[in-house]
């Protein structure tokens, strides 16, 4: 690099640095994120039983991006070349031209295109692609969450967790069904009962956290086509967010209906020791697989619900 770019990069990056610590606001950035598009087979209960999903990088959900407001992202989308389907992304933390960034990506091929995250929140991203419904019910979706550049816009958290709720379908070939809304299990994180052994012994995860401890759960319905009722079984919630910006904040809920495609921004804390059970209130969700236990013990796991284990695989 030049010594007088070189220089004036120095400086640029300087004085981000000290706009953060004289403001306490996060400076903007560069970020790029890459994805591939992968279809896979993926379990989608606890004993095993695999079905052909389309995802991104292999998983259901779809790796969690994080960025801050202000960032101007980078998204490079490539399909894998052993793909029979074009696929594309639709973020709903970006604002730009649907016709031409969320196109669909033919197998071996890439796509990239830039945005800058204008909100806070908790934003769902999903497979545009045609029928996009089913490419959604084939698991391709995931969550990307926007810091608020103001670190003190939201009360600290001490643990925080991502669910995604979705639909298992019999056969996602079966376009039909899909428009019909036959669906077998409604699930979090891709699996039934995935966190849930009281209802699966099969289960072998929960959630954890201390009693006394801020739980925060970034929840994004990916439907596509049920609405769910988030309600914690012996708690209520906090505080809530929709779409996660922390200027749309409600207080002291027992339950809070998200639509498919929508996100929230839920706080919990548990005053003594126990089990809650984070659920969507609609019954043939909950029993179908719609259920996850959070423990709150002394003795919690130090590593869940931080750093990289937010969505608990």
């Amino acid at each position: 690099m030049h010594a007088g770019k070189m220089r004036s990069a120095f400086l640029m990056a300087a004085s981000a640095l000290a706009l953060t610590a004289m403001t306490g606001v996060a400076a903007a950035k560069d970020v790029t994120l890459r994805l591939t598009a992968k279809e896979v087979a993926l379990p989608v209960d606890n004993k095993g039983t695999t079905q052909l999903s389309w995802t991104y990088e292999g998983q259901m959900p779809g790796p969690v991006l994080r960025v801050t407001e202000g960032d101007r992202v980078t998204i490079v989308l490539t399909n894998d070349k052993n793909n029979k389907n074009s696929h594309s992304i639709d973020l709903h933390a970006a604002r730009v031209d649907v016709l031409s960034e969320f196109e669909s990506v033919k197998p071996g091929e890439s796509k990239t295109f830039s945005f800058v995250t204008t909100y806070p929140g908790a934003f769902y991203y999903h497979c545009g692609s045609d029928p996009m419904y089913q490419h959604i019910a084939r698991g391709m979706f995931g969550v990307i969450l926007v810091d608020p550049k103001d670190p003190k816009a939201l009360p600290k958290a001490d643990r925080e967790y991502v669910l995604v709720q979705s639909e298992i379908y019999n056969n996602p070939d079966d376009t039909h069904s899909i428009m019909k809304s036959d669906w077998k299990h409604v699930v979090f994180n891709g699996v039934a009962f995935k966190y849930d052994p009281v209802h699966d012994p099969a289960a072998t995860k929960t959630l954890v956290a201390k009693p006394g401890e801020r739980v925060r759960v970034y929840f994004v319905n990916a439907g596509p086509n049920e609405v769910s009722s988030f309600h914690p079984i012996a708690g209520i919630w906090d505080a809530v967010y929709p779409s996660g910006n922390p200027k749309n904040k409600m207080n002291g809920m027992q339950s809070f209906l998200v639509g498919p495609g929508d996100a929230t921004t839920f706080d919990l804390i548990s005053p003594a020791p126990g089990a809650n059970v984070i659920v969507d209130h609609v019954m043939p969700h909950a029993h179908s697989g719609a259920m996850a236990v959070i423990m709150f013990s002394d003795d919690a796991d130090p590593k869940m619900g931080r750093g990289d284990n937010i969505l608990v695989r």
